[in-house]
C-alpha cells in the first residue's frame, strides 16, 4: 500500500458486485480498498476509519434507503467524500443527495476507466454527477426544489459581491472541476483558483464547495 493511495470504502449489499468493484480498484494503481459493508449498520460502523477518503455507496441497502445514511456517514467522518455508485436515478432520489452534499452520483452501467477517474478526481476536490442525471439538475420543475429559486439576474443582484472572474470560477465548479482543472481552464495558477473558490464559499454563505454548486443550480444560475 502506497501512502498516496486513494483509501476507499466500498458499500454495496450484492456480493458479486461488491467484488467486480473491488477487483476493479485492486487492479488499478493508486487505490486501496480499506473496507467494505454490505449493510447500512456496517457502513455506519466502518465509516470512523479514519484512513477513508472516498466512500462509495450504493443506495439500494437491504437494511435501509441508502440516502437516509449520507448524512450520517458525513457526521461520522467529516473527512471521507461520499459518491453514490447507484443503478437508481429516480428525481427524488438524486436531488436528496445533492441536498445532503454528496461529490458524485454515477450511474452502474458507467465505463471503469471512467470510474477510476471520477474516483480520483473527487477525491482531489471535484464533483461529478452522470449525463443521464445532468438534464434533471438543470430542468428541475417540482415545486418544493424551487421555492428559493430566482431568475439569473436575481442571483447576480442577490449576491453583486461577486466578481465576474469568481462568476467564471463558480460556472465551473458547477460543472465539477476541481481547482487544477480551473487553473487549466482559465490561465491562472492553481493557488488563485483555490483562492476563488474559498471567496465564492464565503460570499454564498456556505460550507463548501459542493453547497456553493447545489445553491448556484437552485437559483438559478447554470
Amino acid at each position: 500500500m502506497n501512502n498516496k493511495d486513494i483509501n476507499i470504502m466500498l458499500v454495496e449489499d450484492h456480493k458479486l458486485i461488491r467484488v467486480g468493484i473491488r477487483t476493479l480498484f485492486d487492479e488499478a494503481d493508486g487505490y486501496n480498498v480499506v473496507c467494505e459493508a454490505d449493510s447500512a449498520k456496517e457502513a455506519i460502523k466502518m465509516a470512523e476509519n479514519a484512513n477513508i477518503d472516498i466512500i462509495l455507496l450504493d443506495l439500494g441497502l437491504p437494511d435501509t434507503d441508502g440516502t437516509k445514511i449520507i448524512a450520517k456517514l458525513q457526521e461520522i467522518n467529516q473527512k471521507a467524500k461520499i459518491i453514490i455508485l447507484s443503478s437508481h436515478n429516480q428525481d427524488s432520489e438524486v436531488y436528496k443527495c445533492i441536498q445532503e452534499g454528496v461529490y458524485a452520483y454515477i450511474i452502474k452501467d458507467i465505463n471503469t476507466e471512467i470510474l477510476l477517474n471520477i474516483v480520483k478526481s473527487v477525491n482531489e476536490g471535484a464533483m461529478w454527477f452522470d449525463p443521464k442525471i445532468v438534464p434533471f439538475l438543470r430542468n428541475k420543475t417540482d415545486t418544493q426544489a424551487l421555492q428559493k429559486k430566482t431568475s439569473r439576474i436575481n442571483f447576480k443582484n442577490t449576491h453583486a459581491n461577486l466578481t465576474e472572474r469568481e462568476y467564471e470560477v463558480l460556472k465551473l465548479v458547477v460543472e465539477g472541476m476541481s481547482n487544477s482543472q480551473i487553473a487549466n481552464e482559465l490561465c491562472i495558477s492553481e493557488h488563485t483558483a483555490k483562492a476563488h473558490v474559498c471567496n465564492i464559499i464565503q460570499k454564498l454563505v456556505v460550507d463548501d464547495r459542493t453547497q456553493a454548486a447545489v445553491k448556484a443550480l437552485k437559483e438559478g444560475l447554470v
